[in-house]
C-alpha cells in the first residue's frame, strides 16, 4: 500500500514537471514565433516591392522567408506561384498551387488555375484530374466546365496513342496521335507530345521518311535524347549512316550516359563500316567472300 501511494506521487510529480515543462516549451515556441512575425512582415513588404519593380527571383526569395514563418498562408502560396510563373518556372509554380489547393478546402479558382497550367506544361492526364477536383465542388463553374471539355477527348487520344505504343500497335497510335494534332491547334507542350508520339510509332513502324519529318518538328520544340534515337533509327533504316552517327552523338551530349544512344552509336558506326566494304568490294567487282588472291585477279 505504502509502495503504491510512493508510486501514486511520483507520478503526480512527474506529470506536474512534464506540464510545466510543457507550458514553458510552448511559451517559448509563441514567444519565438511573435519574435518572427515583424521581421515576416517586412520580408512580405520586400517581396512586393521586388515584385511592383519586376525583380522576381528577389521576390521569391524574401516570400519563401515569410513561408517558412507562416507555411499554412494558402495567399502566399498563389502570390509565389504567380512570381515563379513572371519568372517562367512553370513546374515551381504548380508545386505552390497544389499546395494553396490543398490548404483551402473550397478552391475553385486554384484547381483551375492547376489545371491550365497542368495542361499548359503538357501534362494532359494530371490537368484533367485536377479540373474534375473543380467541378466536384462546382459542376458548373463557368471557367472549369468548358475547360474540361477541351481537354477530356484530347487527353484520351493521348492516353491511347500511348497505349497503343506500348502495346506495339503503330497504326493505332499514329492515328491517335493525329487526332490530337487535329484539335488541339496552340498548346505547344501537348503538339510536342503528339509528335514525340508520332516520332516515335512511325520510327518503330519502319516509315522512315515520315519519323524523320515527325522527330524532326518534335526536335524543334525539345531537345529530347529519345527522339534523337528515334530519328536515328528511322536515319538508319534509309541507310543514312552519318545522319544516324549524328543523332546518336547529340543524344549522348544532353544525357552522356544514355545506353540507347550508345549502343544505338555503336551499331550505326559498325554498320557504315560494313556499308564501307560493301562498297569497296563492289567497285573491285568481286564477292566479300573472295581471297586476296582473288581480289588481285579482280583487279
Amino acid at each position: 500500500m505504502e509502495l503504491h501511494r510512493s508510486c501514486s506521487k511520483l507520478l503526480n510529480y512527474q506529470t506536474k514537471v512534464y506540464n510545466h515543462v510543457k507550458t514553458r516549451s510552448v511559451q517559448r515556441d509563441a514567444n519565438e514565433l511573435i519574435q518572427r512575425i515583424d521581421p515576416a512582415k517586412e520580408r512580405k513588404r520586400s517581396a512586393e516591392y521586388y515584385y511592383g519593380h519586376s525583380d522576381y527571383p528577389s521576390a521569391i526569395h524574401y516570400l519563401s522567408e515569410v513561408l517558412e514563418v507562416s507555411p499554412w498562408a494558402a495567399d502566399l502560396y498563389e502570390f509565389r506561384a504567380e512570381l515563379h510563373m513572371l519568372n517562367g518556372d512553370e513546374m515551381s509554380a504548380i508545386t505552390d498551387i497544389k499546395s494553396a489547393t490543398k490548404l483551402l478546402s473550397d478552391n475553385t479558382d486554384g484547381y483551375f488555375k492547376l489545371a491550365h497550367l497542368l495542361y499548359k506544361t503538357g501534362q494532359a492526364t494530371e490537368a484533367l484530374k485536377s479540373i474534375r477536383e473543380c467541378l466536384k465542388l462546382d459542376p458548373e463553374h463557368k471557367d472549369c466546365f468548358p475547360f474540361y471539355k477541351r481537354i477530356k477527348k484530347i487527353e484520351k487520344f493521348l492516353v491511347d496513342a500511348e497505349t497503343a505504343l506500348e502495346n506495339k500497335n503503330y497504326a493505332e497510335c499514329i492515328e491517335a496521335a493525329n487526332k490530337v494534332l487535329k484539335n488541339e491547334k496552340d498548346t505547344t507542350n501537348i503538339i510536342y507530345e503528339a509528335k514525340r508520339l508520332l516520332c516515335s510509332c512511325y520510327s518503330n513502324d519502319e516509315q522512315s521518311s515520315e519519323a524523320i519529318s515527325a522527330c524532326t518538328e518534335a526536335l524543334s520544340l525539345n531537345d529530347d535524347p529519345n527522339i534523337y534515337c528515334d530519328r536515328a533509327e528511322a536515319y538508319l533504316q534509309s541507310e543514312m549512316y552519318d545522319d544516324a552517327i549524328r543523332d546518336y552523338r547529340s543524344a549522348l551530349e544532353i544525357d552522356s550516359h544514355f545506353e540507347r544512344a550508345k549502343e544505338g552509336l555503336s551499331k550505326a558506326e559498325n554498320r557504315q563500316k560494313q556499308a564501307e566494304k560493301r562498297d569497296y568490294y563492289k567497285i573491285l567487282g568481286v564477292k566479300r567472300s573472295a581471297t586476296k588472291r582473288g581480289n588481285h585477279e579482280g583487279v
